[in-house]
């Protein structure tokens, strides 16, 4: 990305020719597509995908060049959207009107009566959770709106660490695939309905037992019975309370709900964020710590959109920013898991996948057909992937993530976002044996 900017600063001053006299625009969104790995379907798409990014450009250009500002954006990889585009498919926090109401009412819900807090007299000047290793490696939700359940994820994987001592990453898919009385997978959801799922169903799996699709899928129903981690409630903030946000935040990492739909929060990349931006909430992250710099003080916070975007996948937010609901209404809408009991001992080794009575593939295989009669398997083939895709020419598969097999081109793909990325197929990786 050095390089990148290294050569936009070079063609600032071209910034405001059209696109079609600036070849300077073009070999820098050419870069750029090279560092991104964006391609796409047509020439005539890649030319409005220019457009936009030229529009993004400028728009990073002018806010870059105020002096006063204590933050800065670039042509991350969101460059190549609107603004329009990028809200309706990177965020998923969906607060309704009765959410006040279920939240108050909860039968799991605690009392904020500070027991678990730590006392305001302890509170450290600075802090990051991250450093005590109770934070898991920046994820990425892709164009799935399942913020909400990334955020539920991390708090609830930094309390388990601070109780246990073991930092476990935990299963998103699972709280897509099967928590649905209210959440709505892709399609958004909230925190507190996540932390209810996982005490009802008596724990959640691994990340990497239940692995993330980036889209929902049916609920696997072996996986959610494998109870890794467990909480037993969870706590509600109170609504513009910064003093008890700040207590909880030095006792754990806690979940938000912020807007994080405005231009400047799509193109951030450093500094301390002030805004401005709406307090209308569609986003959800995970506080991990907070700190001051130059007479500023800031939260630390992880977000979902992968190491690309902002400081590695976090932003410092400005915090004690004088409003109530604070910046990007981070104030509004807090809560956290509760963990006093014991994780369950583990679950048995897995066994052998079972095709048929008399045939097995291995442990993390999938069972594919090679060869049907009158609709009958008659014998089978093993890939060796989870879940995968069985093609259709019954001699190769795809791992889920990339689930559309191209055995013309020796393709395995997936959409992300408006582009299709592709991995070979390959026997060693993807292939049945």
């Amino acid at each position: 990305m050095n390089l990148l900017w290294s050569f936009l600063n070079l063609i600032m001053l071209f910034s405001q020719l059209p696109i079609s006299k600036s070849s300077l625009i073009s070999d820098l969104f050419d870069s750029w597509c090279e560092e991104y790995g964006k391609t796409y379907a047509s020439e005539q798409e890649k030319q409005h995908r220019l457009n936009v990014f030229h529009e993004n450009y400028k728009y990073v250009n002018q806010h870059n060049a105020d002096a006063n500002s204590s933050y800065t954006l670039s042509v991350n990889a969101f460059a190549d959207l609107t603004n329009h585009e990028f809200r309706a498919n990177y965020l998923g926090l969906s607060p309704s009107k009765s959410d006040s109401v279920i939240r108050l009412n909860s039968r799991s819900a605690s009392a904020i009566d500070g027991d678990n807090l730590i006392k305001e007299s302890e509170i450290p000047s600075s802090l990051d959770w991250r450093n005590k290793g109770a934070v898991t490696a920046v994820k990425d939700q892709g164009s799935c709106g399942a913020c909400w359940s990334f955020s539920a994820t991390g708090a609830v994987e930094g309390i388990n660490q601070i109780k246990t001592g073991s930092l476990v990453s935990l299963s998103e898919q699972e709280l897509i695939d099967c928590d649905k009385s209210y959440n709505d997978g892709c399609n958004g959801g909230l925190m507190d309905y996540a932390y209810d799922f996982i005490i009802k169903n008596k724990g959640i799996d691994t990340e990497e037992d239940y692995s993330y699709k980036g889209r929902s899928a049916t609920c696997d129903k072996n996986k959610m019975n494998k109870h890794v981690v467990t909480i037993d409630s969870y706590v509600d903030i109170p609504e513009k309370d910064e003093k008890k946000l700040l207590q909880a935040v030095a006792t754990q990492p806690i979940s938000v709900g912020i807007c994080g739909s405005d231009s400047s929060f799509q193109l951030y990349s450093g500094g301390i964020f002030t805004g401005p931006c709406s307090t209308s909430l569609d986003h959800a992250v995970l506080i991990v710590g907070y700190d001051s710099k130059d007479g500023k003080d800031y939260w630390i916070i992880k977000n979902s959109w992968g190491k690309s975007w902002g400081i590695k996948g976090y932003m410092h937010m400005v915090r004690n920013s004088g409003s109530e609901e604070g910046v990007c209404g981070i104030n509004t809408l807090a809560s956290y898991p509760v963990k006093s009991s014991t994780n369950p001992p583990p679950s048995p080794t897995p066994g052998p996948t079972k095709c048929n009575i008399f045939t097995y593939c291995s442990s993390g295989e999938t069972c594919c057909c090679a060869r049907y009669f009158l609709g009958v398997c008659l014998s089978w083939n093993c890939c060796e992937a989870e879940s995968a895709v069985c093609c259709d020419d019954h001699r190769h598969c795809c791992p889920h993530d990339y689930p559309v097999c191209d055995t013309k081109k020796n393709l395995c793909l997936k959409k992300s976002g408006n582009t299709t990325v592709s991995k070979p197929l390959g026997k060693k990786s993807f292939s049945a044996s």
